[in-house]
């Protein structure tokens, strides 16, 4: 698989028509370089959400709810690119309404424009505290031509069992859209993605928001850097960075995926993280000194 990993590039946007054009860009961009499957950040199209809600100063509650309304249109708008350039397509999450509640959705977008979802499964303090967004559905996998793919949104990754329960499920590449505001969030994000790929000997590439504008309360400073991780072992780069764009820079960074070198890697590394993953752990005892 090639994969295109995007680093967004936040900015203030009138509509749903102007963030169809931004995205059919990135798309285009991404088959010119050959990719198969794009991948975008978390929470892109909330750049949106100021100009629908009429906001010229940073307004939580109205720009959410302008971005449910439009959820729609853009979740249309998003097929259509994937469809436009033959692309499977990960366009990062948008909120929508869910049974009463508001939930953080990730489509999974085929070239010929069929649909599977992933959601947020553990919200940060930020979507619960102040958006009041829910958590979503637990993790599943997509089938795919390159076999099964997770997505663990953001905050999710930095949760080793949810990663791992994908990976068990036949995951050998996980993707992670990403939103953070401060460098901290994004190391986070990048220490826990790094991380992922090391102990379950598996692929995991990240796209992030970067930028920002004032009237946006969502995405007001943004930070990140598109990349891909692999096992930390032979036949790998001695830290795992397959791929990596510039820290706060837009744009495409591109990598050539085959999972036979997972395979060789679980199979003869010089340790077997993945086989090796420990069972149930007694609660851990005191231990005595003589």
């Amino acid at each position: 698989m090639r994969l295109a990993t995007l680093a967004w590039p936040v900015e203030p946007l009138a509509d749903v028509s102007a963030y169809a054009a931004k995205l059919d860009h990135w798309c285009g961009q991404a088959r010119a370089g050959g990719a198969e499957l794009l991948l975008a950040a978390e929470y892109a199209c909330v750049e949106l959400g100021a100009a629908l809600a009429g906001n010229r100063e940073a307004d939580e509650a109205t720009e959410l709810r302008a971005m449910v309304a439009a959820s729609e249109a853009i979740l249309a708008a998003m097929r259509g690119a994937s469809m436009r350039h033959g692309l499977w397509l990960a366009p990062g999450t948008l909120p929508v309404a869910m049974g009463g509640r508001i939930i953080n959705r990730a489509p999974l977008i085929t070239p010929e424009g069929r649909i599977a979802f992933q959601d947020k499964f553990r919200m940060t303090r930020f979507e619960a505290e102040r958006w009041g967004v829910a958590a979503g559905a637990p993790p599943g996998v997509f089938e795919t031509p390159w076999g099964r793919v997770g997505l663990a949104i953001c905050y999710d990754a930095e949760f080793p069992s949810l990663v791992r329960a994908q990976v068990e499920a036949g995951a050998w590449l996980v993707l992670v859209p990403s939103c953070t505001d401060t460098l901290h969030g994004w190391h986070r994000v990048r220490i826990a993605a790094q991380a992922r790929a090391m102990e379950n000997q598996c692929f995991v590439a990240v796209a992030p928001t970067v930028g920002g504008f004032a009237a946006s309360a969502a995405l007001d400073e943004n930070h990140g850097a598109a990349c891909v991780f692999g096992p930390v072992d032979r036949g790998f780069a001695p830290d795992g960075v397959v791929a990596a764009g510039v820290l706060d820079a837009a744009g495409l960074v591109f990598a050539d995926l085959d999972p036979a070198r997972l395979q060789a890697v679980r199979a003869d590394g010089a340790v077997r993280n993945h086989s090796d993953w420990p069972g149930a752990i007694p609660h851990p005892a005191p231990l005595g000194f003589a």
